[in-house]
């Protein structure tokens, strides 16, 4: 049997914890790889998974090995605390003639399994915190303002004033969607679009737009909001602050197996101290959706993705997004 490729598969049943339905499996595969009479998966709610026949003194024998941090045996049973980040959960009994040290090895690799699930699911929980804080960033001010500039043409032009609602309609179904975890390039722009329209609408010729997107980028799926904070972000920092407006150019294109996004906008730039300072999450003011978006793409792609800003003062600023065109795991709902 080879040896690490049980254990991969062993961590792999034990990501979801001992107690989930993979855990016999892990059990099992554990009693095979150890030659075993019997195997307990243990957590520290006393709930019991086994392989093989139940030793009635391995509950006492658990209590001992976690009262104590250490194993604890009898004669064909032995009990070995199972740690996760340098915290106990729960407890490995063998039953049989087995080797201290194997045992130990085996115990190691559930730890590890259990360890690398906490991660997992934290990561999850950070992810999913990060993007309800940009749902809820639907900036007032924007609301009203389009609100204002809707109401402004119910008498003079109907016609636009329900186009422009059903715009908003399409922004606002976007940002509070609930169903999936992914979208396409192609969801994003829609809701782009809309976002841009509005925002036409509500500057007038201060807002100029260029929109470039290559076909076979369109059906890529990122993260749910990964494209719209930097289209909003443009707007809001490279031209509402400039009397006269200036413009925002979004380009997509595929290069190779990767997608690169790029927002770029004419306005006043910053200093590249602070545009690294504000990746790094250490700007203050309104830069939350910049760091979520590019924490989210770092966490679902891997560190070699994500948003790289180039700027300058009185320069402008380009933020350039990189994904995989395709990433295993990763769909659109």
């Amino acid at each position: 049997m080879d040896v690490l490729a049980a254990g991969m598969e062993i961590a792999a049943q034990l990501r979801e914890g001992l107690a989930s339905p993979h855990a016999g499996a892990a059990a099992r595969r554990l009693r095979r790889l150890l030659d075993a009479d019997a195997i307990g998966l243990v957590d520290l709610h006393g709930t019991a998974v086994w392989s093989g026949d139940r030793d009635a003194r391995a509950p006492g024998l658990v209590d001992e090995a976690l009262g104590g941090d250490h194993r604890a045996r009898r004669p064909g049973l032995l009990a070995l605390p199972l740690r996760a980040r340098d915290e106990l959960a729960g407890a490995l009994v063998v039953a049989g003639p087995v080797r201290v040290n194997a045992a130990r090895q085996a115990a190691a690799w559930v730890g590890e399994a259990l360890e690398r699930g906490r991660l997992e699911a934290s990561a999850g929980t950070a992810e999913q915190a990060e993007l309800r804080a940009l749902r809820a960033e639907i900036s007032p001010h924007f609301v009203y303002n389009t609100l204002t500039t809707i109401a402004s043409f119910v008498g003079s032009d109907p016609e636009r004033a329900r186009d422009l609602l059903l715009d908003f309609a399409e922004y606002i179904r976007h940002n509070l969607a609930r169903h999936g975890d992914y979208t396409t390039l192609a969801g994003e722009f829609r809701a782009i679009e809309a976002y841009l329209t509005l925002a036409r609408a509500v500057l007038g010729e201060r807002l100029r737009v260029q929109v470039r997107i290559a076909p076979e980028v369109l059906p890529v799926a990122v993260p749910f909001l990964a494209l719209q904070p930097l289209v909003e972000n443009a707007v809001q920092h490279g031209v509402e602050r400039s009397e006269s407006g200036g413009s925002v150019q979004v380009s997509g294109e595929a290069q190779g197996s990767e997608c690169v996004i790029s927002v770029e906008d004419d306005g006043p730039g910053m200093d590249p101290a602070h545009a690294r300072a504000i990746l790094a999450g250490q700007a203050a003011g309104s830069s939350l959706g910049l760091v979520n978006v590019d924490r989210r793409l770092r966490t679902v792609f891997g560190a070699g993705y994500g948003l790289v800003i180039e700027t300058a003062e009185g320069a402008g600023t380009r933020v350039v997004m990189r994904v995989p065109r395709f990433h295993p795991g990763v769909v659109a709902s």
